[in-house]
């Protein structure tokens, strides 16, 4: 069940980066962070980190009962 999704990058490896109006938005998704196989969840961190520590996520497609809407 759960897709594995990673951020996009420009030419430099940066995250790309946008504003997004809110009406754009079709529906929300749980992102689960996906460390590196070697790596750990450092101990301190805090949920609003997630998006900046874990380099993949795995898309949780089981979150609601609308996801499967758009999810197939």
């Amino acid at each position: 069940g759960m897709w594995k999704v990673v951020p996009d990058l420009n030419h430099a490896g940066d995250r790309l980066q946008a504003v997004v109006h809110l009406d754009c938005f079709l529906h929300g998704a749980h992102l689960i962070g996906a460390p590196e196989e070697d790596e750990f969840i450092p101990h301190g961190m805090k949920h609003s980190d997630n998006l900046d520590i874990f380099p993949t996520f795995y898309v949780n497609k089981y979150a609601d009962h609308h996801s499967n809407e758009i999810a197939f």
